[in-house]
């Protein structure tokens, strides 16, 4: 299906003095019909620009790539390399161009001339198989992220390419979605024989894969079998990616002295795994009542969460409890009743929050999750007036900021109100907001002068101090000042977007989904900065994130929504006990809980300490009644 020989890719050079970009060296690479391969590389490493070669988007600089046979370069072939392999970009919204999803996903076989009847079989076929039928009739710019990259899937697939390529198709995806799109990709490959090319951040969708493919600075360094690739932990880490949870979970315990095999993949391959060491210690003479303690936690902790008093059997909102605010203060941001509709009054009216009454305190680190659709970000646009209640008021510190009222007074003014008395200024100052797509929201030619956009236009004053300080505390030093926003890498442009609104110095920041997009590395860097900046500054943070390992790592207190409700709102503990709850609704738990650990053991660390404990703890235990030969558990 593809071959590369030597192929080289150099992007010109735009500014006077600059030099080309060379994204690609000496790739040679060859994938057969049927095959399900998944490329890895941290954000930079040539990735993408490789994708852009299967579809002939991009063609070489040097050396030569073919796509059954046919030469990238000849012009002449395009159009049948294009019929061949479909691509499905990161970013929907570069390929949605319908007003009608249905209309959107039909574009494409209409453009190869596919009969009517058949366009109506494949748009039905596509919708269905990412889970959109219900949404056939919806204008794309009223669906969310997640919905978008759903039809942008959906209007590949209509044109049954005997090739896909999917650049971080799950990005933005909810944990139900991501799983429906890996099922989908995964039935395409294995029953229909499409080759599938999958670009992903995601380790546990990598592991799927037939062959892995990893990059570094615009090579290939590695190249085999899942289990071969992520069995070479310390590797993939230092490359900035790393390996799925569970994998990393086995390594962990090996260096903890558990004789654990190294190149585990999945939950249920763990527990044999962890099973094979217990019968293994039993015949070193450590009896099976002395080391039930490990095995109980892993086998029963599940069930006694199932035992305790869930979530899913009380009606919306009455699972949040009663969050007391310290020192009797109001809260920083407080939501009293508010609903919002979408194009009320006409055939695309839609509901999409429903008497929300929420308080976020002071210094909170605050976690949104929810399903696609699940009204999130329509809930944060309202924080700092993007949006306005149809109904309902907003508080901040006990003052009124916006209300259904205040809103349809102002639209019957015809000029707007002086700056002191508009609620959009006060909502701006108090509440800042970095979008899912923080690169959208930087235009200035230097980091700097992007950075001190904002307070300058708020009138503020000391604008340098404020944007030398926003930038130092993102991590981005001098060094960065004078360089394009669109110079820096994906984590860069997250940190430079985040300065721009704490230069404004608001009381609560605002993040949807931070880390879309970022290899593992510049993930735990952007989160592991948040952190830093909360605990120096006391900022309440919000976050908005489709990441269940992301909120229990970073969040003390979890909202969760699901159809415009908040259903749900407690610490992590209290949320992910209830796996079968958070499943019901297109949500998660994080990998780790799946192993049925104690409430709280949400992360590798926290989990490969606690199995490693009880391991020492049950080895000391038939070290008391057993030979010293015998005792040592070999491995426990």
């Amino acid at each position: 299906m593809i071959k590369s020989e030597n192929l080289n890719f150099e992007y010109a050079a735009f500014g006077e003095g600059e030099r080309p970009a060379k994204a690609l060296r000496d790739i040679n690479l060859r994938i057969n019909e049927g095959e399900f391969v998944a490329i890895l590389g941290h954000n930079g490493s040539g990735k993408s620009t490789l994708a852009r070669h299967f579809n002939a988007l991009l063609a070489p600089t040097g050396g030569t790539f073919r796509v059954r046979g046919l030469d990238t370069r000849d012009s002449a072939n395009t159009w049948e390399i294009r019929q061949t392999a479909g691509m499905v970009f990161q970013n929907p919204d570069n390929q949605i161009i319908a007003t009608i999803v249905e209309e959107d996903i039909a574009f494409g076989p209409e453009n190869l001339g596919v009969p009517p009847d058949e366009i109506r079989r494949r748009v039905d076929e596509a919708l269905a198989a990412v889970k959109m039928t219900a949404y056939a009739d919806f204008p794309p710019h009223n669906l969310s992220g997640g919905q978008k990259q759903r039809v942008a899937i959906a209007g590949v697939l209509a044109m049954r390419p005997a090739c896909i390529v999917l650049d971080e198709p799950s990005a933005m995806l909810d944990p139900s979605g991501r799983r429906e799109v890996m099922e989908t990709i995964t039935r395409l490959s294995r029953e229909s024989g499409i080759t599938v090319i999958l670009i992903t951040h995601f380790m546990e969708e990598a592991a799927r894969a037939d062959r892995v493919i990893v990059m570094d600075a615009g090579q290939i360094v590695m190249d085999d079998a899942p289990r071969k690739i992520f069995s070479r932990v310390d590797e993939m880490n230092a490359l900035g990616l790393g390996v799925p949870q569970i994998t990393e979970l086995a390594f962990e315990l090996k260096k903890r002295g558990l004789d654990v095999r190294g190149d585990v993949l999945t939950i249920a391959e763990f527990m044999s795994e962890f099973s094979r060491i217990l019968r293994v210690s039993s015949e070193f003479g450590v009896h099976s009542s002395e080391i039930s303690p490990i095995s109980s936690e892993l086998a029963q902790a599940g069930e006694e969460s199932h035992c305790e008093e869930g979530l899913s059997g009380r009606p919306p909102q009455e699972n949040a409890p009663e969050k007391q605010t310290p020192g009797g203060q109001a809260p920083v941001l407080e939501l009293k009743g508010v609903s919002h509709t979408y194009s009320p009054g006409s055939v695309f009216e839609k509901s999409a929050l429903r008497d929300i009454n929420l308080a976020i305190n002071e210094g909170e680190i605050v976690a949104i999750i929810g399903h696609t659709g699940s009204g999130k970000s329509t809930l944060i646009q309202h924080f700092n007036a993007l949006l306005r209640p149809t109904s309902g008021e907003i508080l901040t510190r006990g003052e009124p900021l916006l209300s259904a009222a205040a809103s349809k007074k102002r639209k019957r003014r015809k000029k707007m109100p002086p700056s002191e008395a508009n609620p959009t200024n006060q909502a701006y100052a108090h509440v800042g907001l970095v979008f899912q797509y923080p690169e959208h929201q930087l235009f200035e030619v230097t980091v700097y002068k992007d950075v001190a956009f904002g307070p300058t236009r708020m009138g503020l004053s000391d604008v340098d101090s404020r944007t030398v300080a926003a930038l130092e505390s993102v991590g981005l030093g001098p060094e960065f000042y004078e360089k394009s926003p669109f110079e820096l890498s994906g984590g860069e442009k997250r940190r430079a977007a985040i300065a721009g609104v704490l230069a404004m110095t608001p009381d609560v920041l605002v993040l949807d989904e931070p880390a879309a997009g970022l290899d593992p590395r510049g993930r735990r860097e952007i989160f592991a900065q948040i952190k830093k900046m909360h605990e120096e500054s006391g900022i309440t943070v919000v976050i908005v994130s489709h990441s269940m390992d992301d909120a229990a790592a970073l969040a003390e207190r979890i909202i969760v929504m699901n159809e415009g409700e908040i259903v749900a709102d407690g610490t992590p503990s209290e949320i992910f006990t209830r796996g079968d709850f958070l499943t019901e609704i297109g949500l998660d738990v994080p990998q780790i809980s799946d192993l049925g650990l104690p409430a709280g053991i949400f992360t590798v660390d926290a989990a490969a300490d606690y199995i490693a404990k009880r391991a020492a703890e049950s080895g000391e235990t038939c070290g008391n009644s057993h030979s010293s030969s015998a005792t040592k558990g070999e491995g426990l």
